[in-house]
């Protein structure tokens, strides 16, 4: 899907990849296909061989998966209904009965409750890792693992995966490696350039980028995968909506300014948290402290808008702070504009509790937005007293 695109800019390929002129009125702006069916040229008669029907095929989309894979280099792109959905379908697509995948021990509490109490009953099995350590790794891997699943930078933890030594590891067991590259977005960074076979997004994130949009991706080189991927959302029906198609094509036109933007104000709160005596540990990779920094500095263009950290004084505190901050608005999710804080342990990755996910109970996960980066940290301070 992307090979029209290779040779161009990220912001280029962001605002034209999949979004040519309307030819039939000229507009520059991708229609919003708003049907479910289309008329056919006579019994089977499909235009362009894909338009039947909204579930399976919907112009709007198909914009939306060109445009996604060429910001990740990638042949393919499909859109899903969210980023469960487009985790639920490649995990069924990759792995059946009696197979094993290893999953970060620092994985999104969402991705660990679908395999740990979902794909578990159909007899899927997993062992938890610390994707930071090859050896680690290595030890997890059995003769049944088809997957390596792995987020870098990890939710909530922020911790960084060597991308590159990963996927040597998987394909020397012949499995595959999946990057769920949510925080990092294409803009920072492209998995399948380092090695890994299949990269994941929950769009709703940055690359929607405005909080008003739920959906999900995936992106390969692997045509039969793709093929395979394909019919399974086709047949249980995980697509997102036209709108939602058109609002994310929308979100990613200007996503390089945003992460910029991201970015900045991002490290300038880390290093205000790691000198404020309230705050105990700050996760952010932008830190040289950052045990994953170099990492980081050679797999990431920069480090993104992700900050978490831990109050000396424990859970409470805590929680006090969540509630305290005017500009930092209390909510679930990430990637927006707006700056947001949350509580982990109570929010997020309360399905992590009890088992070796388990996130610190003093631990609040920021989305740092792109209001004034002065306004962020004084908003920050006057909550941590």
């Amino acid at each position: 899907m992307a090979d029209d695109y290779s040779l161009l800019g990220f912001e280029t390929r962001a605002i034209h990849a999949g979004q040519t002129p309307d030819p039939r009125t000229g507009a520059v702006i991708v229609p919003i296909y708003q049907t479910s069916t289309y008329a056919q040229d006579g019994v089977g008669g499909t235009r362009e061989g894909d338009y039947e029907y909204s579930r399976t095929a919907n112009p709007t989309r198909t914009a939306l998966e060109v445009a996604l894979a060429a910001l990740e280099g990638a042949r393919h792109g499909l859109a899903y209904a969210s980023g469960m959905a487009a985790s639920d379908v490649l995990l069924r697509a990759t792995l059946r009965p009696g197979d094993h995948l290893v999953l970060g021990n620092d994985a999104y509490g969402g991705t660990f409750r679908l395999i740990d109490k979902v794909l578990s009953l159909w007899g899927v099995e997993h062992t938890v890792a610390d994707l930071g350590n090859i050896a680690e790794v290595r030890a997890a891997i059995r003769p049944e693992t088809k997957l390596i699943w792995c987020e870098s930078p990890t939710n909530p933890m922020l911790g960084i995966a060597d991308i590159a030594a990963l996927a040597e590891v998987a394909h020397g067991a012949g499995a595959r490696l999946v990057v769920d590259n949510t925080f990092a977005t294409p803009y920072l960074q492209n998995p399948l350039s380092l090695g890994a076979d299949v990269v994941l997004h929950s769009t709703t994130k940055y690359l929607g980028g405005h909080s008003d949009v739920v959906g999900g991706a995936i992106l390969t080189n692997e045509d039969e995968l793709r093929e395979q991927l394909f019919y399974l959302r086709n047949a249980a029906g995980a697509v997102p909506g036209p709108f939602d198609a058109w609002l994310t094509l929308r979100g990613i036109k200007t996503l390089a300014l945003r992460m910029e933007r991201h970015s900045d104000n991002a490290e300038l709160i880390a290093r205000m948290l790691l000198k404020h005596p309230k705050v105990e540990h700050v996760y952010y990779p932008g830190l040289p402290e950052h045990p994953g920094h170099e990492v980081a500095s050679k797999q990431m263009r920069r480090f993104g808008g992700m900050i978490s950290f831990t109050h000396v004084d424990g859970e409470q505190a805590a929680l006090d702070v969540a509630s305290k901050t005017k500009l930092f608005i209390l909510a679930e999710s990430l990637g927006g504009i707006e700056s947001l804080i949350e509580h982990p342990g109570r929010m997020t990755h309360a399905s992590t509790a009890g088992s070796t996910l388990e996130v610190p109970d003093n631990l609040l996960r920021l989305s740092v937005g792109i209001e004034d980066g002065s306004d962020l940290i004084d908003d920050l301070a006057k909550a941590l007293g």
